[in-house]
């Protein structure tokens, strides 16, 4: 039997309540250090593609009910989802997709959050979901709370886990870490199965690191004027986003709820599945 887990409530100011995960540890490892290889894909009820501004966007649909759509971070793929996937179709339509130049997305040379939340939106349209609630994982965090901004009508809630407003709360790597270059190594061999535009790996690497320096850069009113139902989640060993820049955003967004799964890091998803989705099944049955 695995560690058992508990939602312990704590206040942190009028804007956010932090939810700490606490993991019984005493057989437990270091969880944070790993990184699992995500277990395989369910089957979808149905594939597709959606053509919108220069890219060719892969999507894929599981299960029946309230709409879901989940974004996956950078380097990533909607398979990438497939324990979060298992978990919520039985009461979910759940929606992924390969974000443009992902997985079996194309790509165009150009990339920024704004125009991957234009081509989710489309994805949205073509299925014709007029509202959802999207759950984004680091960069599809970042393009969530773009559409929030942008498009509130079309979101019931945001979850997002791992994400940043701005650049500055990004940070700098880590010697001796070894989740995110493995992370990597395992995207890239990914990307190497599933693209059709493998030749362009080194210049979509390119535009990614540049977009990660400049982007985004969500204002500090953009974030208080979200009223929307939001979760913002984090790893308490986050290689990536700073815990402090997770709470700031939780704190700005009014009524956000924020919160810290211990044990983990920015791969909580696949370290430890059953406590990252008993959160956020916890996120979707208040919608």
């Amino acid at each position: 039997m695995g560690p058992k887990s508990t939602l312990k409530p704590v206040v942190r100011g009028a804007a956010a309540v932090l939810l700490a995960l606490t993991l019984n540890v005493a057989h437990a490892k270091d969880l944070w250090r790993t990184l699992p290889e995500p277990v395989r894909p369910p089957t979808p009820d149905a594939t597709g593609t959606v053509s919108n501004d220069g890219a060719e966007l892969y999507y894929a649909v599981h299960g029946s009910g309230p709409p879901v759509v989940l974004l996956h971070g950078g380097m990533g793929n909607a398979d990438h989802w497939s324990g979060q996937i298992a978990a919520l179709a039985a009461t979910y339509r759940v929606i992924t997709m390969d974000s443009r130049g992902h997985g079996r997305s194309t790509w165009d040379g150009r990339l920024g959050y704004r125009l991957m939340a234009s081509d989710a939106l489309a994805v949205m349209d073509h299925l014709e979901i007029a509202e959802a609630a999207i759950v984004g994982w680091s960069d599809g965090g970042n393009i969530g709370l773009d559409i929030a901004i942008h498009h509130p009508a079309r979101l019931s809630g945001l979850f997002v886990f791992g994400a940043n407003f701005h650049p500055s709360g990004l940070k700098k790597p880590a010697a001796g870490n070894i989740t995110f270059p493995s992370y990597l190594r395992r995207a890239t061999a990914d990307f190497a199965k599933l693209s059709s535009q493998k030749n362009r790996l080194g210049a979509f690497l390119k535009a990614l690191r540049k977009m990660w320096r400049t982007e985004p850069t969500f204002t500090e009113d953009q974030l208080k004027a979200i009223a929307l139902p939001v979760t913002v989640a984090a790893g308490e060993h986050d290689e990536i986003v700073r815990r402090d820049h997770a709470e700031r955003l939780a704190a700005l967004v009014p009524g956000a709820r924020l919160v810290v799964l211990e044990n983990v890091s920015h791969f909580a998803l696949w370290q430890d599945p059953a406590a990252f989705n008993a959160v956020l099944k916890t996120f979707l049955s208040h919608q």
